[in-house]
């Protein structure tokens, strides 16, 4: 096979870059795969001036494979049918910010930029999980209240950047979070005022009724890039790719219409649907498919099934993940306006079917402690307040307590990440049977609301649950669960 190391680098085609209007602090795959590309696009309609600079916070490893190639990157689409390869040159720069946070400052207090993004996953948030609340202890969150001229987290960065805006007396950006949270907007803006107000009450109230948060809804899997994605890409353009990023053909973006001075791209142009209310294309999606998605990667992962793909191939997991649907969440959702949540699952089935998507259950399966309170254990508790059946969705919970114990079905260790793999690893480790494991598990209460904690009938389902993987594993439980 060729080195592709050899081949032509990617590089930029544009004559002239466009100016920047655009922040995104987290610059992974998938808002490469999703926003930037919709930003992209309605430029290219409608005009104006919405470059992207970049933002790495924890590592440069990202401006180090962009920087070379002009910021330049290919975005594949994987369709069940071929590839089709995109030219993507909307990000202008990659700045790290642990190496220069005040080069971030500058760049986001700039009078041009009129939205920061985000991409920076639920811990990015430095809140928890089951409150939404700020949490004051996060490592983060002390050193940019220690220093905030020089902050670590997201938040400070904001919070930092506004503040300067202020004093410069700018108008502040619109801040626009793209990470799978309940009403995303409105967590947002609490955790910003909220660290804000333990630095200054005043920028803590102009913030409050200067500032927007729109909430939004965004959907397309964007499995991680392995070597080998990048070997077959350069095979097919004849040029080598660092960072391409993959994707499957369906995309959506739902967004709240609320921005600083109305002043955004023309994203109604490109597909975005601006809506007044998100809320239920968010329960919508978090619970059909980021909640099925995370019960299909931990029972998976535990049964030896690397992909979603494979797992949905199995028949018992394909029955599983469609009863779900029928019996547990669909029966709690209200349906967005003019949508079939039934036909949503359908296609949603055939998303997770396409075999050129290789989305590994364990990618999936990360940070659980973060997502399993709004992607499963929202929806547990309301099922049983109205008398649902939700063994499913429990037995999903269970898995969740198998993986965090660090040993799949086969009695191989699992590499866990997550921000609190070592406390749940031990945790677990202190329970001598399942019934204790689960014991201390359940009085995580920022992971765990007391509401379910305290529900009796939960507890018992869960330490079934649990007692059967442990005695049987996840194959034989999943095939038990649709007899």
């Amino acid at each position: 096979m060729t080195d592709v190391t050899t081949l032509p680098r990617l590089s930029r085609t544009d004559a002239a870059k466009p100016a920047v209007g655009v922040i995104h602090l987290g610059l992974g795959a998938f808002y490469r795969a999703h926003g930037a590309i919709y930003i992209a696009e309605a430029m290219a309609k409608s005009g104006g001036d919405w470059g992207i600079v970049g933002v790495s916070l924890k590592s440069p490893t990202q401006a180090e494979r962009l920087k070379p190639q002009g910021c330049a990157y290919t975005a594949l689409e994987l369709a069940p049918t071929g590839r089709i390869a995109h030219h993507v040159e909307i990000v202008q720069d990659v700045l790290v910010a642990p190496h220069d946070p005040a080069a971030v400052l500058t760049a986001m207090a700039d009078e041009a930029v009129k939205i920061v993004t985000l991409t920076v996953t639920e811990k990015g948030y430095c809140h928890e999980p089951s409150t939404g609340r700020l949490n004051q202890n996060h490592p983060d969150i002390q050193q940019d209240l220690a220093d905030i001229a020089n902050p670590a987290s997201a938040l400070g960065f904001l919070v930092r950047a506004l503040d300067i805006r202020r004093a410069a007396g700018l108008r502040p950006f619109t801040v626009l979070t793209c990470d799978n949270l309940p009403d995303n907007g409105r967590v947002v803006r609490g955790v910003v005022l909220e660290l804000a107000g333990l630095i200054d009450p005043e920028l803590r109230d102009w913030i409050a009724s200067e500032c927007r948060f729109p909430a939004t809804m965004v959907d397309r899997i964007v499995p991680a890039t392995k070597p080998e994605d990048i070997d077959a890409l350069g095979a097919d353009i004849g040029k080598y790719d660092a960072s391409p990023v993959m994707m499957e053909p369906f995309r959506q973006w739902v967004v709240e219409d609320d921005f600083v001075d109305g002043v955004r791209p023309d994203l109604g142009a490109v597909g975005v649907q601006l809506v007044a209310n998100v809320t239920p294309f968010e329960d919508m999606k978090l619970r059909c498919l980021n909640g099925t998605h995370s019960s299909l990667a931990y029972l998976g992962y535990l049964g030896g099934l690397t992909t979603i793909s494979d797992t949905v191939a199995d028949p018992d997991y394909a029955a599983f993940v469609k009863g779900l649907w029928r019996d547990e969440i669909i029966p709690g959702l209200t349906p967005p306006e003019g949508v079939d949540l039934h036909a949503y699952a359908d296609a949603l089935l055939a998303r997770y079917q396409n075999p050129a998507i290789r989305h590994l259950t364990w990618q999936i399966a990360m940070d659980g402690s973060q997502k399993l309170p709004q992607r499963i254990l929202t929806q547990v508790g309301e099922g049983l307040d109205a008398g649902r059946p939700m063994a499913g969705l429990i037995l999903a919970v269970a898995a969740w307590m198998r993986y965090v114990g660090g040993v799949d079905d086969a009695g191989a260790p699992i590499d866990v990440r997550d921000p609190m793999a070592q406390r749940l690893k031990a945790l677990s480790d202190a329970g001598a049977a399942p019934q204790d494991k689960v014991q201390n598990l359940l009085g995580l209460n920022d992971i765990f609301p007391v509401s379910l904690s305290g529900n009796a009938v939960f507890v018992a389902a869960v330490t079934e649950a649990y007692t059967g993987l442990a005695a049987h594993g996840a194959r034989v439980m999943v095939a038990r669960a649709i007899s």
